[in-house]
């Protein structure tokens, strides 16, 4: 669904990303880890086609992004940013059916069948009950509830979300990420993400995509990648893991503080 080749992120003077050669396809979960300033969001953005690459190329679908017009990328990807500033006055309700403009058409008013989808996706992030209110006069989690929500009503088949989870409190966190392994598991649609929660990661990924910052990366099933020693490598601290109900769960090792 989404291939890099040969993909560099440089910022300044820091090489970032070093020759990527990576492709996410359908029904893969992939979780991007890396340390703070690693470039995590840069590749996001850069993937999402709102950056440039040093050098080499991002394709989707097989096409270079380049040769996608701006609405018909928007039927293929969609994309959370990690933040976002609302300038202006819209209900939650205007602010979910904005994300249908790419099927509009030629069509300036919304119908019924985006009404529908708006609603759809805001009652699964439950925040129906809100679709009146002034989204500036939301909550932290219920604005990032209403942005996820914007997402699922675009109806892409790949997703792109830089830290869904942010803001979210603990249920949310759960039956978000829930929700994102099941289009997955479901649908067939691919789910590239950033999260910091390794525990999360681990649960609900297929694939993870590891940044050093400094070039390094590796990518590669949930197995073979999310392992402590590789963990702490690329995350600058020594990670422990244990084994609970059939579960792996990691944990920061304490005796290095």
């Amino acid at each position: 669904m989404i291939r890099t080749e040969s993909l560099d992120i440089t910022v300044g003077n820091r090489s970032l990303v070093r020759q990527l050669d990576w492709a996410a396809g359908p029904g893969e979960c992939w979780s991007i880890i890396g340390r703070n300033g690693a470039g995590k969001s840069t590749l996001m953005r850069t993937l999402a086609g709102l950056r440039s690459p040093s050098a080499g190329a991002v394709a989707v679908g097989g096409r270079p992004l380049g040769d996608w017009e701006p609405e018909e990328l928007a039927r293929a990807r969609g994309f959370l940013a990690q933040s976002r500033h609302d300038a202006f006055s819209y209900s939650v309700i205007e602010t979910v059916l904005s994300a249908r403009h790419p099927y509009h058409d030629k069509r300036y008013w919304e119908d019924s069948d985006d009404h529908q989808a708006a609603m759809a996706a805001l009652e699964v992030m439950e925040v129906a009950d809100l679709a009146a209110r002034d989204v500036r006069t939301l909550s932290g989690g219920e604005r990032q509830r209403v942005a996820i929500a914007a997402l699922l009503a675009q109806d892409t088949p790949l997703l792109l979300l830089d830290e869904p989870a942010n803001a979210l409190d603990l249920a949310h966190q759960v039956s978000c990420m829930g929700l994102l392994s099941s289009l997955c598991r479901e649908q067939g649609r691919t789910v590239v993400m950033i999260g910091h929660d390794l525990n999360l990661a681990y649960r609900i990924s297929t694939h993870a995509l590891l940044l050093h910052g400094d070039g390094r990366w590796l990518a590669g099933a949930v197995a073979d990648t999310m392992q402590p020693a590789l963990l702490g490598d690329y995350l600058g601290h020594p990670i422990e893991m244990i084994e609970h109900g059939g579960r792996r769960i990691f944990l920061p090792d304490e005796s290095m503080t």
